[in-house]
């Protein structure tokens, strides 16, 4: 096998599930490793030191949250979580946790395949990056320049307070992965209070009005619904 492909570790009880997928990723070229349980997803994490995770949390031995824990002690691997749990508060927990993104099934190939490439991407991004914002992020018609601390639209400057700069900074670091309420709320504020929520999104809400988004359209930033929100990478539309 070649070495510059990415190896994908899949954690998945389903058979039917575990080889659709697999099959879908080596036709785009990705190196695959399977577990069908917790305790040998971790023994295969820690053989092949895999470039990203693909986890289901219904496992027959553990739940899969108990992974998310146990790899996040040791690095920083991307993990996308894939489970029929829908619950705001599930998606929150594996967040929380470490998760960086979270798909419900039943899932598309195509957008499967895209939270992957813009996780791989994100991933490498931010850890060339992480506390040290220097250089540009593009994506589509949006810029921002962190050594100017400028955000440009469409080739024209966006007018940001303070803390909306800081919003969209950390949300573009991140870009492609679901950033909780409370991930973003701790990075721009440093604490949580009983109005934290409301003043992130009342804020949300002033960054996506002076970039010209209307309401409910799903550019730049996503709104997942009662957990977070996530800045799009390319790949995504």
């Amino acid at each position: 096998m070649s070495n510059n492909k990415f190896k994908i570790l899949i954690v998945e009880d389903e058979a039917n599930i575990l080889s659709f997928i697999k099959a879908n990723l080596e036709i785009s070229d990705y190196q695959v490793i399977c577990a069908e349980t917790c305790a040998l997803g971790m023994m295969m994490y820690a053989s092949y030191h895999p470039d990203l995770i693909v986890l289901d949390l219904g496992l027959p031995d553990r739940d899969g949250l108990s992974l998310i824990q146990d790899v996040r002690e040791a690095d920083t691997v991307p993990i996308i979580v894939l489970s029929a749990r829908s619950g705001e508060m599930d998606k929150v927990e594996a967040l929380d946790l470490g998760a960086n993104d979270y798909i419900t099934k039943p899932f598309g190939t195509e957008e499967l395949m895209a939270r992957i490439r813009a996780v791989l991407r994100s991933h490498r991004y931010s850890e060339k990056n992480e506390g040290n914002h220097i250089g540009k992020f593009q994506f589509q018609d949006l810029m921002i320049d962190y050594d100017k601390r400028q955000v440009l639209v469409d080739g024209n400057e966006i007018d940001l307070t303070q803390t909306e700069y800081n919003i969209l900074t950390f949300l573009s670091i991140h870009a492609g992965k679901v950033l909780t309420y409370a991930a973003i709320i701790q990075a721009v504020w440093g604490y949580s209070d009983y109005g934290s929520v409301k003043k992130l999104q009342v804020n949300m809400k002033n960054i996506r009005k002076k970039m010209g988004v209307t309401p409910g359209e799903k550019r730049y930033i996503v709104n997942e619904l009662g957990v977070g929100y996530r800045m799009l990478a390319e790949d995504e539309e």
